[in-house]
């Protein structure tokens, strides 16, 4: 099976060519697909010369509209069998990748999510934790699931299953949408235990807790509405 890589990117000139670095180490990836949601810094000038590698395909968005907006995006573009979703900030290991991939290649489920309270991790901010936890509480009330990391950055899909799904969240409300209805359509989500290295702010971490209500709201509102 082809793996394809999503990478949304926004003002990651720190990180960009150490993970797509890592991303190309894995023997699996069979095509990169960076989106790049209107980065100001450096990114977007590190990416040029990233378009002629094998397997890259680098867009540039005009304007910044949020990581949904970027992950549809490279959704809509990947044409491999599997799709994962890869952050560019190195919180995320790609020698994962096997682990995270084996469940769908084996048959087995057609929807993998790596959790990050299930493996070795750097701690994570104290709130940002307390924060995953009661939306993942949430999530598993309303959906009748034992999920243990919904806002888990590494999602992993059959490419079947996450095109027909529509997806309308333009920011990082968009991971309880996915959740959410791939729940509603009967797919059970498969957890594995992935490493994390969550960085501080000061190294660029954008996510804050005016995400919170939004991603509530989200879990709340798919669960009567598609």
């Amino acid at each position: 099976m082809k793996l394809s890589v999503i990478i949304p990117v926004y003002n990651e000139e720190n990180t960009i060519q150490e993970i797509l670095q890592q991303v190309r180490a894995v023997d699996l990836v069979y095509e990169i697909i960076i989106v790049d949601d209107g980065s100001t810094d450096r990114t977007r000038e590190l990416l040029k010369a990233e378009e002629s590698q094998p397997g890259t395909t680098v867009i540039y968005q005009p304007v910044n509209q949020g990581k949904g907006v970027a992950v549809r995006t490279g959704i809509d573009r990947a044409t491999g069998d599997i799709i994962l979703i890869q952050d560019a900030d190195l919180e995320y290991d790609p020698r994962d990748y096997a682990l995270l991939i084996r469940p769908i290649v084996e048959g087995r489920v057609k929807v993998v999510y790596g959790s990050r309270f299930l493996g070795p991790r750097k701690a994570m901010l104290f709130w940002h934790m307390l924060g995953n936890k009661a939306l993942t509480l949430v999530t598993n009330l309303l959906y009748n699931t034992i999920l243990s990391d919904m806002e888990t950055c590494y999602k992993v899909f059959s490419a079947e299953v996450i095109k027909g799904i529509p997806l309308r969240s333009k920011r990082f409300e968009l991971e309880p949408e996915i959740t959410a209805k791939v729940l509603k359509r009967g797919h059970r989500i498969f957890e594995v235990p992935i490493s994390y290295y969550g960085r501080e702010y000061s190294e660029g971490k954008k996510i804050t807790w005016r995400e919170g209500p939004k991603a509530l709201w989200t879990l709340i509102k798919y669960k009567f509405v598609d």
